[in-house]
């Protein structure tokens, strides 16, 4: 019994800093709404929406159920270039996304902090795109979360 209260205790330690990497905010409205008004914010930045991927519809074409939730993916080449010249492999993170959720019946909107992102490629946490990076996203998630 004590290691299993010595493995509770180390697991529930271990799971804050993995959780602290991913922002989340409440937004007003349904999760198509706000992910209407965070592609709105995004393309009225500049920036390009490849892509809005319903993952509730997806699990309703193979009889699962989830609550609403959609990931928008987006990018900025002039921005989303920079950290790839350091390291070719933030391919892998690259374009950003966002994701919208309902949990609880609350609207959410979540995203991965870039420099934790890029943390285990060659790229330094201090490089000035980071901070575009995070500002941008924190910008486009307050603009998608208040109501109109």
């Amino acid at each position: 019994m004590p290691r299993l209260v010595t493995a509770l205790i180390a697991s529930l330690a271990l799971a804050g800093p993995a959780l602290a990497d991913i922002e989340e905010i409440p937004a007003e409205g349904s999760v198509s709404q706000v992910a209407d008004r965070l592609e709105s914010a995004i393309t009225d930045a500049g920036a390009k929406v490849f892509l809005r991927v319903d993952h509730a519809a997806g699990a309703k074409s193979v009889d699962m159920a989830l609550d609403d939730s959609e990931v928008v993916i987006f990018g900025n080449p002039k921005l989303g270039s920079q950290p790839m010249q350091d390291d070719i492999r933030a391919g892998l993170y690259l374009p950003l996304k966002m994701l919208v959720f309902s949990k609880e019946g609350t609207t959410h909107i979540a995203w991965e902090e870039p420099e934790e992102m890029f943390d285990d490629l060659d790229i330094d946490e201090d490089a000035a795109y980071l901070t575009k990076m995070e500002n941008a996203m924190k910008m486009f998630a307050q603009k998608a979360a208040a109501a109109e």
